[in-house]
């Protein structure tokens, strides 16, 4: 229980990592009370704890007196092989689409039962995009999402399904509908979204493959509207996702 000095064979480095597990995706920002709760780590030691961490980097603090998780563990996330390699792989491909259509450009993967967003290229257009590098959003709201969730296992598309939140009030929150369009994903091979997950954007987005077939990323673009150039869009994804595939087989 909170409180305890301590715990038999308990380490300093168990405890910080207590500390940073306090983190999840409903709980981004927390006060040092919350954490030291969550942790089961009594006040004094994760004050003492949290303050080396925010030293390093791996957390920080905001004017609001909560804590969140910092930038130098994303940093140090994305030298993980499978993400790092992707991601400096992708970069070349991401500023061709960007250098071609001044739109916003995104990299994604899935994250249980949420898109990450690995890379994004910011575009001219004065669109709301909501993403960051290393934010992470809904599966079914989002054009990189939609992908992923497409090609995702049973397990992940049903629970997905079972709890379809509506960002907007174009988000698409009914099981049957979004079935549909999964599968006319799986279908055509790409997604798109009108103001799913943000006011005045749309997005569309193709799966990368490597040479086994599998998909293991999503690319995406966020434009004001499609009006004539979705299959423009969709040609020059493609294109982009067969090369960074190809490139990942090298």
């Amino acid at each position: 229980m909170a409180g305890n000095a301590s715990r038999p064979g308990e380490t300093v480095a168990s405890r910080v990592l207590a500390l940073l597990g306090t983190f999840d995706a409903d709980h981004r920002a927390l006060t040092l009370s919350e954490m030291a709760r969550r942790s089961d780590l009594p006040l004094p030691t994760a004050h003492r704890l949290v303050a080396e961490l925010v030293g390093w980097g791996a957390v920080t603090r905001q004017p609001s007196g909560e804590y969140v998780v910092g930038r130098r563990l994303w940093d140090l996330g994305l030298l993980a092989p499978a993400q790092s390699g992707l991601r400096q792989v992708a970069s070349p491909f991401l500023n061709d689409i960007y250098g071609a259509t001044l739109a916003t450009v995104h990299l994604a993967v899935r994250d249980g039962d949420q898109v990450l967003y690995l890379d994004r290229v910011s575009g001219h257009a004065s669109v709301p995009v909501v993403s960051q590098i290393g934010s992470r959003l809904p599966l079914h709201a989002t054009g990189v999402g939609k992908v992923l969730l497409a090609y995702a296992p049973p397990d992940v598309q049903l629970a997905v399904l079972d709890r379809l939140t509506r960002v907007t009030p174009y988000t698409i929150s009914q099981p049957g509908r979004l079935r549909e369009e999964l599968r006319r994903v799986l279908r055509e091979g790409y997604a798109t979204t009108t103001e799913e997950m943000s006011l005045g954007a749309c997005s569309v987005a193709v799966p990368i493959r490597v040479a086994d077939g599998s998909v293991v990323a999503a690319l995406g673009i966020v434009v004001p509207s499609f009006k004539r150039d979705r299959a423009r869009l969709v040609a020059a994804l493609r294109v982009a996702a067969q090369g960074i595939g190809r490139s990942l087989a090298t």
